[in-house]
């Protein structure tokens, strides 16, 4: 398990475009070369400080994000950033908001150095298999857009802005992080940026979760697929990361395939882009990475291509290195889709044995 950590703590990035569309799940935003300076629980420290300092003007980006307006960005974005602070502390902060549809949701790093406070000041969700979205409902429709700002799809809702009934004028909007999956036609909602023109960016995470909690508990039939309401919109839960909370956790029976396990800090704000406030492990890496105890059961037995993974991730690794020094060939797989561990999800049952006989190569 040495290894495993040695080769995630390496330094390495998923691609060359760090949000595409093909790579679905929420660990796509992993250590880029910049990082190798500072050690993910030092980054997680001066992150929380700058948060403090640094407040960016989430009302008008959530306005823009609802109404498409994007003329007057450039100019209050120059206004808003500084130009000190972040680059001498190496840390990635999201300087200025992104523009238009891209790159808006907050996205996770491999869980590499366990946080001290993980107990006390952390949440767990559990994530099912699915396509991460960005969800937005305003002037009376609901539209889906991919990472990388593609929109692919757009219908009525009934979440607030979501439909023509309840528009209220296009006063109304609202913005959600979403995983769906096509199997149950279903938005499972992992978070939430804005609710009926109310943005909650600068809250802190406990109560972003708390929040859409309450408010999707005050609204009716999104819960149920019909006409008005052609998907269903389910909030995830979230749990205490104390070892009895992990550990009942991975022995609960859940309504969808689970893909892998979310950490939140509680005091992050919701920042667009890659954090190590929100930590990413599979569940039978739990306790290995964790090093704790944990139940025997679906969810923690490593399946058979779990040592094919580490092997992967070490290869990745490898290449890497060689890739800085200029190696042709590494560049070459790099732009085949090989050793891209945003692949490192569930191979299907008729793939997964003739992956673990090439080590290095991934499905694209």
């Amino acid at each position: 398990m040495e290894e495993l950590s040695l080769a995630l703590a390496g330094s390495f990035s998923v691609s060359q475009e760090p949000n595409r569309t093909s790579a679905p799940h929420p660990r796509l935003a992993q250590y880029k070369s910049k990082y190798s300076s500072l050690e993910q629980g030092e980054r997680r420290r001066k992150l929380l400080e700058l948060q403090k300092l640094k407040r960016l003007d989430y009302v008008n980006h959530a306005r823009r994000l609802a109404e498409n307006d994007w003329i007057q960005a450039d100019e209050e974005e120059e206004k808003l950033e500084d130009g000190t602070g972040d680059e001498e502390m190496d840390v990635e902060t999201g300087r200025k908001l992104p523009k238009h549809y891209a790159n808006q949701l907050m996205l996770s790093e491999w869980l590499i150095d366990v946080p001290p406070d993980l107990a006390q000041d952390w949440l767990l969700v559990v994530c099912p298999v699915g396509k991460r979205s960005l969800v937005v409902a305003s002037k009376g429709s609901t539209a889906t857009y991919t990472k990388s700002g593609y929109c692919i799809n757009r219908f009525p809702s009934l979440l607030p802005g979501g439909s023509r009934q309840n528009s209220s004028l296009g006063k109304d909007y609202t913005i959600l992080d979403c995983i769906f999956s096509e199997v149950t036609r279903t938005f499972y909602i992992l978070d939430v940026m804005c609710w009926r023109g109310h943005p909650v960016y600068d809250c802190q995470t406990d109560f972003r979760f708390y929040w859409i909690q309450s408010k999707m508990e005050e609204e009716e039939g999104l819960g149920a697929i019909s006409r008005r309401n052609p998907f269903k919109f389910v909030c995830l839960q979230s749990y205490a990361c104390s070892p009895e909370s992990i550990c009942d956790v991975l022995a609960m029976e859940f309504p969808f395939e689970v893909d892998g396990l979310l950490f939140y800090h509680k005091m992050t704000h919701y920042t667009p882009g890659s954090t190590p406030l929100v930590g990413w492990l599979r569940p039978y890496m739990v306790a290995d990475i964790l090093g704790m105890s944990v139940p025997n059961g679906p969810l923690t037995i490593k399946p058979d291509y779990a040592e094919h993974q580490i092997q992967q991730i070490i290869e990745h690794k490898k290449n890497k290195d060689l890739e800085d020094r200029g190696d042709s060939v590494v560049k070459m797989a790099d732009a085949n889709g090989h050793y891209e561990l945003e692949h490192l999800s569930t191979p299907t049952s008729a793939s997964h044995k003739s992956q673990a006989a090439k080590v290095g190569q991934m499905e694209t």
